[in-house]
């Protein structure tokens, strides 16, 4: 009965340290530009100019629209207003879109 005692503690016993971890580590990279930064997003510095144009515009034309709004107060549309509101509508849609991507 000792003898089966002992058997049961030897394989309940916790494993020894040296037997833990003895996982294999990955190898490492051969090459690495695999693992460098690359710049990030080169297409939108090329992309950045028509944007920052078209935001400028937007900007404008939005600004302009104060004035346009102060005379539909007056009851006057200039006639011009409904193009602004338009344009407006066609700049965010692009610049929301190509900002999304």
């Amino acid at each position: 009965m000792p003898s089966l005692l002992v058997l049961n503690l030897l394989a309940c016993s916790p494993v020894s340290p040296q037997a833990r971890n003895n996982w294999p580590h990955p190898p490492q990279a051969a090459d690495d530009s695999a693992t460098a930064t690359k710049p990030t997003a080169p297409h939108l510095k090329t992309r950045a100019d028509p944007l920052e144009r078209e935001a400028k515009e937007l900007l404008e034309l939005s600004q302009s629209l104060q004035s346009d709004m102060e005379s539909v107060n007056h009851g006057i549309l200039p006639k011009d207003t409904i193009e602004k509101l338009k344009r407006i509508e066609k700049l965010s849609k692009r610049l929301r879109g190509e900002l999304g991507q």
